[in-house]
């Protein structure tokens, strides 16, 4: 071979090695492409909520193994239509009927860890102030995606049933719900804010004595009503007031639920102390405690027989009779 040659030779070679090396660049060029675009369509499609602690919840298809940790929210789950997703709940959740037939993790404050990973749920729907933090915290750090629900107003429901609903796959149908549910609350606070105030005392425990304050969700029904919560500027959530604070404020109507749907029970005590206005009047009140006391659709039921007892107590004003 001539020098000649050699050098065509290796100049042609060359000139191979520079289009492989152009066409594997192409090639890398459109498969970074093609990766990137992968990675985009996969984000564009991901579901993304944020959640009550501000947290941002991302699932990369709706939820098909839910696990419910408080009643209110597997009931918020099947108001949505997304109740046959829930595969594991927790002791109480009892409404709809069909929710007593899910298999139980504990109860709202004592999980069943090791039953919980062994159902392999792709979510967690979780009661912020009412869920055991440490449990959920251990949850968290095996991957498990975890939703944390906290309520505090009508508003805050709504915007619950619309996150579900599209963590679940059910978006049509919660945006149907919420409006739904906004628009009876709505309805009430036309009917009822505007009208004479009355001072109650709303009972959820009875040992010891619990009330609410006004920055929670039942505080929000008593305003909606024209109610005044006698204990609504008590820093506490849950204040436990004590007898003798009921007593010496003098409360004009007293509304409870009871240990059951249809105990009446706590009512009955207060019949003893004769010298409340309350008792004088006959204005005390039982609403069923899932109506009211739980942050479902369903407090808008549990509203409106609030309101309509407030009501019952304006008439029985003595100014009224006259």
């Amino acid at each position: 071979m001539t020098r000649a040659t050699a050098a065509m030779d290796f100049i042609s070679m060359a000139a191979g090695v520079r289009r492989a090396v152009a066409i594997l660049g192409l090639l890398g060029l459109w498969w970074g492409l093609a990766i990137a675009s992968t990675a985009l369509a996969g984000t564009a499609s991901a579901i993304t909520v944020i959640d009550d602690r501000g947290r941002t919840i991302q699932l990369t298809q709706p939820a098909q193994r839910i696990v419910s940790l408080a009643p209110h929210l597997t009931e918020l789950l099947f108001a949505i239509g997304a109740g046959d997703r829930i595969v594991a709940t927790v002791a109480h959740a009892d409404f709809p009927p069909e929710a007593k037939n899910i298999p139980r993790v504990g109860t709202a404050t004592q999980l069943d860890l090791e039953r919980i990973v062994a159902i392999r749920p792709d979510l967690l729907i979780v009661w912020d102030s009412g869920s055991p933090r440490a449990a959920l915290e251990r949850l968290e750090r095996l991957g498990l995606p975890v939703y944390y629900s906290e309520p505090s107003d009508f508003d805050g429901i709504a915007a619950n049933l619309r996150r579900l609903g599209l963590l679940a796959g059910h978006g049509p149908r919660a945006e149907q719900v919420a409006s739904e549910f906004l628009t009876t609350i709505d309805t009430l606070h036309g009917k009822y804010a505007d009208r004479p105030t009355i001072p109650l005392f709303y009972q959820v425990w009875d040992q010891p004595l619990m009330t609410v304050n006004d920055s929670h969700l039942i505080g929000k029904a008593i305003q909606l009503c024209g109610g005044r919560n006698i204990f609504g500027q008590l820093e506490a959530l849950v204040p436990r007031p004590g007898l003798e604070s009921v007593l010496a404020a003098d409360p004009e109507a007293i509304v409870s639920g009871g240990p059951g749907e249809d105990r009446e029970d706590w009512l009955r005590a207060w019949e003893h102390w004769t010298q409340l206005t309350a008792v004088s009047r006959k204005n005390l009140f039982f609403i069923p405690p899932s109506l009211i006391q739980r942050h479902t659709p369903r407090i808008a039921e549990g509203t409106r027989l609030l309101c309509e007892a407030l009501e019952t107590a304006r008439s029985r004003r003595p100014e009224a009779a006259r």
